[in-house]
């Protein structure tokens, strides 16, 4: 019985040390819900909604707090001041990119979405430079984006008007895009090496795990074969499961609002007709099709809380000490979601990107693609890609919804870090 107690009670003891070192090493750490011992905050999340779980710690602790995911500190930012404030205020103290396990045991700090220091602004560097080379080809980008546009199309209307579920073409488009890019080729849907590509992709299997030379792991090496596969796969990754995730959920957006859907049709009219593929320089000209395309991505809020960030140095923020190497989780849908800025935010209402007069109404809470430092990558081609692919189905083909648009349901559910739509079919009917 004595052994028993004297168990229990270093048990006991372990635990006080554990939450008297998380307390003591807060330092002055933004406040926070008490963490458990060991687990941190962890049970005091809901994990199928942390977005709405940060806002409920928001309402309580403020718009900076810190939680605790086991025994490491993460503080969060939720609103779009405190965001702005430090990404982009202090975008350089806040460049770091966050701790991620999985990430760190596959890619090794390679590639350009999980590197860091050094390596990650040359490596950054290198990609803006390639894609504004439009990948070593002579075609320009949006020349790509046409062409794969129009073979969309072609498989679209293989489908003879008979409902479908678009996943797998819609993924096919940004991936050939980015084929066409860095294989200066692009390949029929049907293709067995483009179907092998795509599963990896949908499996999401890590195919880079190990350095390909015999290289010391080294933050100051940059042009390796490691590195640069890794950003390689980083491009092929966020340029083809976001831009897809985001074209299925605006597709499914304009079944559920068929007068959304006739207005952007009837602008299209207007400005390209029915027979001249779009092009960028429509897209200043159709301020109704560029509002409906800013609402589905904030309405999709696509990376609710964005990947960690960290910060590089210790930070002074807002009278707290933040100190080096701390992760940060940034709310996007905090920003997205702001009711002063998008009355009735839950609400898909192309009129949040709209003036008075029909304008299009640029608003810096847009932050879709993040902001600051690091700010994705392929924010230009992905915008490209949207308003074409968007446009050229619109010009084509109608709609049609397999049950009453009334019945269909919008809400997202979260599948790790992304938020994508619920499954749905349709039928594109030639016009």
């Amino acid at each position: 019985m004595d052994l028993a107690v004297a168990l229990v009670l270093c048990l006991c003891s372990l635990l006080l040390l554990s939450l008297w070192k998380q307390s003591s090493g807060r330092g002055k750490l933004p406040p926070g819900p008490t963490p458990l011992p060991i687990l941190g905050n962890i049970l005091q999340l809901d994990v199928k909604d942390i977005s709405k779980s940060l806002t409920n710690l928001s309402k309580v602790y403020g718009p900076v707090f810190t939680l605790y995911f086991g025994m490491k500190p993460m503080v969060v930012l939720h609103g779009y001041e405190a965001v702005k404030e430090a990404l982009i205020d202090l975008g350089e103290e806040f460049s770091g990119r966050g701790y991620l396990p999985v990430s760190e045991k596959v890619r090794n700090g390679h590639g350009v979405v999980f590197s860091n220091g050094k390596r990650w602004k040359e490596t950054r560097r290198f990609s803006l430079m390639t894609l504004r080379n439009f990948g070593m080809g002579k075609r320009s980008i949006e020349d790509r984006v046409q062409e794969e546009a129009r073979c969309l199309v072609e498989e679209l209307r293989k489908t003879n008007g008979l409902p479908c579920d678009p996943t797998f073409i819609l993924g096919c488009a940004p991936c050939n895009v980015i084929c066409s890019i860095i294989f200066q080729n692009r390949f029929e849907y049907k293709d067995q090496i483009f179907l092998g590509i795509m599963k990896m992709f949908n499996e999401n299997v890590k195919i880079v795990s190990s350095p390909w030379l015999q290289e010391k792991d080294n933050q100051e090496l940059v042009y390796t074969v490691e590195n640069l596969a890794n950003t390689i796969l980083d491009l092929f990754i966020a340029g083809t499961e976001t831009t897809s995730t985001t074209l299925r959920y605006g597709l499914l957006l304009l079944l559920k609002h068929p007068e959304v859907t006739a207005k952007v049709q009837e602008e299209i009219d207007c400005v390209i007709g029915r027979h001249r593929i779009p092009c960028m320089q429509d897209r200043s000209h159709m301020p109704y099709t560029d509002a409906v395309i800013h609402e589905i991505q904030r309405y999709a809020d696509l990376l609710p809380t964005s990947l960690p960030h960290a910060v590089t140095r210790d930070i002074k923020f807002r009278n707290y000490l933040i100190p080096k190497g701390t992760d940060i989780l940034t709310s996007l849908t905090s920003v997205l979601h702001d009711d002063k800025e998008f009355p009735n935010p839950g609400v898909f209402d192309p009129g949040h990107f709209l003036d008075e007069s029909g304008n299009f109404r640029k608003s810096d809470y847009f932050m879709a693609f993040s902001t600051g430092k690091r700010v994705c990558v392929g924010e230009g081609l992905a915008r490209m890609e949207l308003f074409l692919f968007l446009t050229t189905i619109l010009q084509k083909f109608t709609l049609k919804s397999v049950v009453d648009p009334k019945d269909l349901d919008t809400t997202p559910f979260v599948n790790g870090l992304l938020s994508v739509p619920p499954f749905y079919q349709l039928c594109f009917i030639p016009v």
